[in-house]
């Protein structure tokens, strides 16, 4: 219930306004990305599994894996299938058809050591799905080491072996601008009452801005150039 309520079916509403945004965004890209998925699955941290239902939906996936850190401060109660130290995987070489990573990179350190160690458990021709943010409070401090731009993931993801990589917004300027205001509301420093006071006068703001957001398929420095967080997916 827990995973249907937080990550699979929040509803648009002052409540939630602080982790809609992310929430949504990523569960679309999940859906379209993991379509294609096939085989056996790697989630690579995959705290509280979420998506591991739609995953498992998929019909040419026959298992679902997930690894995450052994007793996790921030996953009570969840047992991952792996347990693994943040860098290597461990498992043997090439033993995974398809690997998804949602939200993890940017709590990594040596990004390209991880992403080498995807590719090395990824079979030939294998698939690699992930996410990162771009607009997001620091979280799960202190292991809160980057926020990607498209170049510097696409660069990370080819120097770790990784080609056919395709880069796209998570969002639009709408989408980020509706983040930050969730973000504002969650987590700034206000009086109890005005939070609640503000986001109900917000709501028409963020509501609007959710429903009007607009993706860009290419980025440059001016109207394309704002996003909450992207998508990567790239092959062996």
């Amino acid at each position: 219930m827990q995973n249907e309520r937080q990550f699979l079916s929040m509803p648009l509403s002052p409540r939630n306004m602080t982790f809609y945004t992310v929430r949504t965004s990523i569960l679309k890209s999940v859906r379209a990305e993991t379509r294609s998925f096939y085989g056996r699955v790697l989630d690579v941290g995959c705290g509280f599994m979420p998506y591991r239902p739609i995953v498992e939906s998929v019909p040419e996936v026959s298992e679902y894996v997930g690894m995450d850190l052994e007793h996790s401060e921030y996953y009570p109660g969840v047992e991952p299938v792996l347990k693994w130290n943040g860098q290597l995987i461990p498992t043997e070489t090439a033993t995974f058809n398809c690997v998804m990573a949602t939200e993890v990179l940017e709590h990594c350190a040596e990004p390209e050591l991880v992403l080498s160690e995807i590719h090395r458990v990824l079979k030939p021709d294998g698939r690699l799905f992930i996410t990162v943010p771009f607009i997001w409070n620091l979280h799960e401090i202190p292991n809160d080491e980057y926020r990607y731009t498209p170049y510097s993931l696409r660069r990370h993801l080819e120097n770790a072996g990784f080609r056919d990589v395709v880069i796209k917004p998570l969002g639009g300027w709408n989408m980020a601008l509706a983040q930050m205001l969730g973000l504002w509301l969650g987590f700034a420093p206000l009086p109890r009452f005005s939070r609640r006071l503000m986001g109900m006068l917000l709501f028409p703001v963020f509501y609007c801005l959710i429903k009007t957001d607009r993706k860009f398929s290419e980025f440059d420095g001016g109207s394309r150039s704002m996003f909450p967080g992207l998508s990567a997916t790239a092959s062996r």
